[in-house]
């Protein structure tokens, strides 16, 4: 075990480093909406609900959330269900497939979605139809389809994992007793997963209630993060968009802690966890092709939009209208995304502020996870929920918090009299400082959660024995304890370096200069642009979506059924 002083050492320190990177910003942004000539004041929250356009951003936003967590529980509880009944030809590969939508951003997405969806798309084009727009004026049903498809492996994983920890022995004896097949789901199997689904539920409502790309892209502009992203110029001089931020902050952390309160009291003791595990029934030919269905048609819809965005990478421009395929086909997209001035800065820029993060939690997650695991202090549970809160929080509450920062430090006498400290301190001027403690404090969860279940996995004695035997707490760390989890490390850092090679609403509103765009605000600048632009930003999500499925891919080969942990807060 951890000395105790050494621990209490690394608990400060970390603590002091979240405070100042996580719980300050934050602060900037409660206090921004509350204060008006340094006087307390409710006038700015209670006026976000009397202004119409403000409350009818929060309330559509709410139902974005509501739909899209809707949407993904109805796809992925049953194919979770299926998969932990049922053995059958393919299986893995059909899992493996189920984790695909994962590999795209949805507001990449977007652009193959309306190329299918559009008023000129592909569907009307195979039903021979004149210009019907199947996303209708208000696009709240294609933005809940479209993040709901995206978003539901996060509702698998968890629901799969939850089910894997089922006693059978529970189900065996409600059964024997005469219930049904579905009575004894929702009376038995359904509360005892339902921690799981709450986890994984949370996190893509949180995401869908704060995503900011899929609206602006789906040009779904009567929701708050929209909202916040078009005040972003009036930061500093107009308090509405703090106190709009503050109640979004609310909302979401306000749902979680009520709904882990809810579910923290029904507490379902069981013998064993899983002790046994529940015997899958094998099908095969004729039989398994019910039981296969299911998984096709989610993967088969759930890749539509990915399909769509590859064909309109390879389409020429201008030659997929009114048509089910492009009807003419070049590379040259691929040569200008890869060529044009904007998007090789953005992967330099993507590459650099995504390596710095993944070092900054590198450091402070193997920390965090050592004091977590290895040390006996009481309140290490404090820095673990600490570690653990960004996953519950905005990212674009965070963005918007560091903006606030930002404008503070850039309107400080010593910044004023010392301009070189712009370069470093203003977003406006150089954004890399904040874009790097961004990505590095939204994807520390994955970090904490890899090294954590390193540690677990791996005997104290061994370090023990090492200790015993004359090595230094730094030598055993680093030639015993780091080698035993570099398979979890390696699965964090992957996880951690591509969310932030592909964030959004950090790189959307922090990066305001040409300079500094990363790859996501390029995507979204380039598919602003009339002619070429779609079909370059589509080449460049191509990319994107290679990259971020080799990370996953080789993430669920080192963590196997415990990837779906690090999308728990």
């Amino acid at each position: 075990m951890m000395r105790r002083s050494t621990a209490w050492i690394i608990f400060l320190v970390c603590t002091t480093v979240l405070g100042v990177l996580f719980i300050w910003p934050l602060s900037r942004v409660l206090g921004g909406g509350f204060f008006e000539n340094g006087h307390f004041t409710l006038r700015y929250l209670v006026g976000v609900f009397e202004n119409p356009i403000y409350a009818e951003g929060l309330r559509n936003s709410v139902l974005l959330g509501l739909g899209t967590t809707g949407l993904a529980v109805l796809i992925g509880l049953p194919l979770a269900w299926i998969a932990s009944r049922y053995d059958f030809p393919g299986k893995s590969l059909l899992a493996g497939l189920l984790l695909v939508p994962m590999i795209l951003p949805p507001f990449v997405g977007a652009i193959g979605f309306q190329q299918i969806l559009g008023q000129y798309g592909v569907l009307n084009a195979a039903l021979g139809l004149g210009p019907v727009d199947w996303l209708g004026d208000g696009r709240y049903v294609g933005v809940v389809v479209l993040q709901a498809l995206s978003l539901y492996p996060i509702l698998y994983l968890n629901a799969s994992a939850a089910l894997a920890n089922v006693d059978p022995a529970m189900e065996e004896a409600a059964a024997n007793l005469g219930a049904s097949g579905f009575r004894t789901f929702r009376r038995i199997t359904l509360p005892l997963i339902m921690p799981g689904l709450f986890a994984g539920g949370t996190i893509i409502f949180i995401w869908s209630f704060t995503e900011l790309g899929t609206p602006l892209i789906m040009n779904y502009g009567r929701c708050a993060p929209v909202q916040v992203y078009d005040a972003l110029k009036e930061i500093g001089t107009d308090p509405f968009p703090y106190a709009l931020v503050f109640v979004m902050l609310v909302c979401s952390v306000g749902l979680y802690a009520g709904s882990k309160l809810i579910f923290g009291r029904q507490a379902y003791a069981m013998q064993s966890k899983a002790a046994v595990v529940s015997a899958a029934r094998r099908v095969t030919g004729m039989r398994a092709l019910p039981v296969m269905l299911p998984f096709l048609v989610v993967i088969a819809i759930a890749l539509l939009p990915h399909i769509a965005v590859v064909f309109t990478s390879l389409a020429q421009p201008g030659s997929w209208y009114r048509s089910v395929l492009p009807q003419a086909f070049t590379t040259a997209n691929y040569a200008e995304a890869l060529g044009h001035a904007m998007t090789v800065g953005s992967i330099r820029n993507s590459l650099l502020f995504s390596s710095c993060a993944v070092l900054v939690n590198l450091v402070l997650g193997i920390a965090i996870a050592f004091v977590v695991v290895r040390s006996t202090l009481r309140f290490r549970g404090v820095l673990d929920a600490l570690a653990m809160i960004p996953l519950a929080v905005p990212g674009l509450v965070m963005a918007f918090g560091y903006l606030a920062l930002s404008s503070l430090f850039s309107n400080t006498p010593w910044v004023k009299a010392n301009p070189a400290w712009l370069y470093v301190l203003d977003v406006r001027v150089n954004p890399t400082l904040f874009l790097v403690i961004a990505y590095a404090v939204r994807r520390l969860p994955y970090m904490v959660r890899a090294a954590v279940a390193g540690l677990q996995q791996t005997s104290v004695t061994l370090e023990e024995s090492a200790a015993n035997l004359g090595a230094s707490p730094l030598t055993v760390v680093r030639r015993i304890t780091l080698p035993l989890i570099t398979a979890n490390l390696i699965a964090g850092t992957l996880l951690a370096f591509a969310f932030s090679m592909l964030e959004v609403s950090d790189s959307l509103m922090l990066a305001q200069r040409m300079d500094y765009y990363p790859i996501t605000k390029t995507i979204y600048e380039l598919f602003q642009l009339i002619g070429t632009g779609k079909y370059v930003a589509s080449a460049l999500g191509v990319w994107a979506m290679a990259f971020l499925a080799v990370t996953i891919l080789g993430s669920s080969l080192l963590l196997g059924k415990k990837l779906g942990a690090l999308f728990r807060v």
